[in-house]
C-alpha cells in the first residue's frame, strides 16, 4: 500500500524525531524515552492515516461511484428539489482521499472560507470547503464538496479546470476527520442510506435512471 505525497513529509519528520530521541536517551532516558514514544506513535499514525489503498474497480455506464470512504450521514434535498445531496462523514480512521464519481471533465473548483464545526454536525455544511464541479459526457453536472472539520484545516485538490477524469480517479484529500458532500440530479436512483459504510472508488452510490 502506498502513501499519499502529503504524508511523506510528516513521516520523515517523525522518523527524524525518533532518531534524535534515541540519541537524547543516551544522556537522559527521562527526556528521550517519552519523546521517542510520542514520535513513534505519531509516525505510525501518519503511515496509517495517509495510506493510499489500491482501488481499481471499473464502473459501468450509469453507475455513480462513491467519492469518499466513511459513513453516510444524510440523503436528502437541501432546499433545491432538483438536487439530492449525499453527505459522508470521514473519521480519522477512514482513508481521506476523494475520488471522482463519474467519467467527465472538471468544469471548475470553488473554495469557500467558513467555520470549523465538528464534521458530523449539521452546521458543518458551512465549514471551510472546496467544491469540484464535474460535467459528464452528456453535459449533466455532478459536484463533490470537500468540507473541513474541527480538526481538519487543510484541503488538497488534485484537479484543475478542463482536466478529464475517470470514475474512481483520485481528485483530492482532506486532512483529518472531515465531511464530503455529493450533489446529484434528483433523477438518479440513490443506492445508499444514512448509517451505511461506503468506500471511495468501490461503492456504487447511485444509478442514473435512464440506464
Amino acid at each position: 500500500m502506498s502513501i499519499v505525497p502529503e504524508g511523506v513529509k510528516l513521516i520523515l519528520i517523525g522518523c527524524g524525531i525518533i532518531a534524535i530521541s534515541g540519541i537524547v536517551s543516551i544522556w537522559s532516558k527521562w527526556l528521550g524515552v517519552p519523546i521517542f514514544i510520542f514520535a513513534f506513535l505519531f509516525t505510525g499514525f501518519s503511515f496509517y492515516f495517509f495510506r493510499d489503498p489500491e482501488r481499481d474497480k471499473s464502473f459501468a455506464p450509469g453507475q455513480i461511484a462513491c467519492p469518499a470512504d466513511g459513513t453516510v450521514l444524510s440523503v436528502k434535498s437541501e432546499g433545491n428539489p432538483d438536487i439530492t445531496v449525499i453527505r459522508i462523514f470521514l473519521s480519522i480512521f477512514n482513508v481521506h482521499l476523494q475520488r471522482s464519481p463519474i467519467n467527465g471533465k472538471i468544469l471548475d473548483t470553488e473554495f469557500t472560507k467558513g467555520n470549523f464545526a465538528i464534521a458530523y454536525k449539521p452546521e458543518a455544511s458551512v465549514n471551510q470547503r472546496k467544491k469540484i464541479r464535474i460535467a459528464a459526457d452528456d453535459g449533466k453536472v455532478i459536484e463533490v464538496e470537500q468540507i473541513t472539520g474541527s480538526i481538519a484545516r487543510r484541503i488538497a485538490c488534485y484537479v484543475k479546470k478542463d482536466q478529464k477524469v475517470k470514475a474512481g480517479e483520485k481528485i483530492g484529500m482532506i486532512y483529518f476527520g472531515s465531511q464530503v458532500a455529493l450533489y446529484l440530479p434528483s433523477s438518479v436512483n440513490v443506492l445508499v442510506k444514512p448509517g451505511e459504510k461506503v468506500q471511495a472508488g468501490e461503492t456504487t452510490i447511485a444509478l442514473r435512471k435512464d440506464n
